[in-house]
């Protein structure tokens, strides 16, 4: 539980330490939380501000702490030797650290004489999901979104959107929790989307808008386009910071990404429509993709699909 409280105060901070990871904390002792903390934008590391509100009573307590504590001089001393020092006794670990830099504090905390416990925990992994794919893959972590039909299709003559009010309100919430948002060239044709986050709030700022498309795009359509192969455009995404990436195209794109193993989670509003002939949501792939962690849940009159094609 004391993990799951550690994820929700780092979620209650809105990435406010992006684009380093938002990193929660949590102390107990003898059954008590005696100390919580988040990691703070340009400042101490969560760890540090929950040993900081525990005081004495970090001595013989156990932490929670959703990202392994570093191990290095950054910005900051070692998280991992600031619990030592504190005389914490043991540690659970929602997730490695996947940083080359800053990795091997759980060796550093047992060398201290703490009982270091890696959860492998579901819910850190999300929590850092985006962050340790940019940092492992050299990608951003990459999510597909569509509206969709109950049979599948993207589109019903003479409706210009599928799913309703309260779907289109979220997909701007995503918009806003991503570092760019992206369509295929095809859509930017056909539909000219503005792709930015509105009537949302935006601490972030807006994100980038990208065409993934190796023609060029009319006049009027303010999007950046990018038109090298999928990988080496996502590599250079990732090396200009870019650690999410929003796809809103169609089948092609779709088709294209799942393709190359690119995609790792996928969102499907369903609407309560039939749509009957029209273009899916993907093009035929050549073989079956098994998904993960599939789960569903009600957006208004839509129902939401949420599964992983990798996990994070």
């Amino acid at each position: 539980m004391s993990l799951e409280r550690a994820v929700e105060l780092a979620r209650a901070a809105g990435e406010r330490a992006y684009p380093k990871p938002t990193v929660g904390a949590v102390l107990v002792r003898d059954g008590e939380t005696v100390g919580e903390g988040v990691t703070e934008a340009g400042g101490r590391h969560a760890e540090v501000v929950a040993l900081a509100a525990a005081g004495e009573r970090a001595r013989g307590a156990t932490m929670y702490v959703t990202l392994e504590p570093c191990a290095h001089h950054g910005a900051t001393p070692p998280c991992a030797d600031a619990i030592v020092a504190a005389g914490v006794a043991r540690v659970v670990v929602g997730v490695r650290d996947p940083n080359r830099e800053a990795a091997g504090g759980a060796d550093r905390l047992r060398a201290g004489g703490v009982e270091v416990e890696v959860a492998d925990d579901w819910g850190s992994r999300v929590l850092h999901g985006a962050w340790r794919t940019w940092v492992v893959e050299g990608r951003p972590f990459v999510v597909f979104k569509a509206a969709v039909t109950l049979d599948g299709a993207m589109a019903v003559p003479g409706r210009r959107w599928l799913s309703g009010e309260e779907s289109r309100k979220l997909v701007h919430e995503l918009r806003a929790q991503v570092d760019a948002v992206a369509v295929g060239g095809g859509t930017a044709r056909a539909d000219r989307p503005r792709l930015d986050a509105r009537d949302v709030p935006t601490p972030r700022g807006q994100p980038r808008r990208l065409a993934f498309s190796r023609g060029p795009l009319p006049d009027g359509v303010d999007l950046e386009l990018r038109t090298e192969p999928l990988a080496e455009e996502l590599r250079a995404l990732a090396g200009e910071g870019v650690q999410s990436l929003l796809l809103e195209g169609g089948p092609t794109l779709a088709a294209a990404f799942l393709e190359a193993d690119l995609v790792d989670r996928l969102l499907l509003f369903v609407a309560p429509i039939l749509g009957g002939e029209g273009p899916r949501f993907a093009a035929p792939l050549p073989s079956a993709r098994a998904l993960s962690h599939l789960s569903a849940r009600p957006v208004g009159e839509d129902v939401l699909l949420d599964a992983y094609v990798h996990e994070p």
